[in-house]
């Protein structure tokens, strides 16, 4: 039988309902997992590999999903200029202290990537282990524009056909392997029905401003800086071999970086990869058992 989730809530040093989601033992004494979604994500996206560490028969272990505000079912923030990593790092550390957890394996998606590492800077202690799913300290313009372009107007989608097809159709040549079924559960992760029919995203979409001050003229930051932050954490990096926003470049200066790296290279998918097949969960799987080994 599989184990259920749980949703949790706490609140925002300003105020706001943050919602979390739970899976696995309460009294596990393995390291908890903190999983932190991408840009306009949920802790849905994580259901498959939260399901899959919390029931390791080995070393089952608490498993924790975020949602950072505006997004899934955490409150829509008022002000949009605080959808920013500094802020969305402090949602991370609200729900952290909500649940009593001290140190923990971060598992970040994208611009939970982004989170994990500035956390390292912020509050290194946390850090028992950390996994970036498809990021690093130096990106592509080019994938970057495309998440701009879609999340900026995106069309209104009222049936779950329509939005599973809307998906196929801006994705199909990153994940070229997902069977309908697969694109049908991604539509069920990024949309919701609403109040008088049809659907709406699980985001708020004053998100798109996030990347307002992003301009293909103007190359990108890099901050290896903060990669660097990472020394001595345990680190595994899983890349789609067909992202467009982290290339194999980035990904040969990061192990020239960190040599130890554990790099898992995703090779039927994009940006980012969905951490849903057997070999890439095992993998991580493994990775939060050694990070168990190596905690102080």
């Amino acid at each position: 039988m599989l184990q259920s989730f749980r949703d949790v809530y706490c609140q925002s040093a300003d105020g706001l309902k943050l919602h979390a989601k739970i899976i696995g033992p309460d009294d596990s004494t393995a390291l908890p997992v903190l999983c932190l979604p991408g840009l306009t994500r949920t802790t849905d996206d994580f259901d498959d590999i939260a399901r899959a560490i919390a029931t390791d028969p080995a070393k089952p272990r608490k498993v924790v999903a975020v949602d950072y505000r505006g997004r899934g079912l955490s409150d829509y923030d008022p002000d949009p200029a605080k959808y920013a990593v500094p802020v969305e790092l402090g949602d991370v550390l609200t729900i952290a202290a909500s649940l009593g957890i001290s140190r923990a394996i971060l598992l970040g998606t994208s611009r939970g990537g982004l989170i994990s590492m500035a956390l390292a800077a912020a509050q290194p202690q946390l850090l028992a282990g950390v996994i970036l799913n498809d990021i690093g300290p130096s990106l592509e313009m080019g994938g970057l524009m495309k998440i701009k372009g879609y999340i900026a107007n995106p069309p209104p989608r009222q049936t779950w056909d329509e939005a599973a097809r809307g998906l196929k159709e801006l994705f199909a040549s990153a994940f070229p392997s997902l069977r309908d079924a697969e694109w049908m559960a991604w539509a069920r992760r990024a949309f919701r029905e609403k109040a008088g029919g049809g659907l709406e995203r699980t985001y708020d979409l004053k998100l798109s401003h996030t990347l307002d001050g992003f301009d293909p003229a103007t190359p990108l930051p890099q901050d290896w800086e903060l990669f660097d932050k990472l020394a001595g954490v345990p680190l595994m990096l899983i890349h789609g071999g067909l992202s467009d926003l982290l290339s194999r470049q980035g990904v040969q200066d990061m192990v020239a970086r960190r040599p130890d790296i554990d790099l898992v290279t995703v090779a039927d998918q994009g940006h980012a990869p969905l951490l849903a097949d057997k070999p890439t969960m095992d993998r991580i799987v493994a990775f939060c058992a050694r990070c168990d080994g190596a905690k102080t």
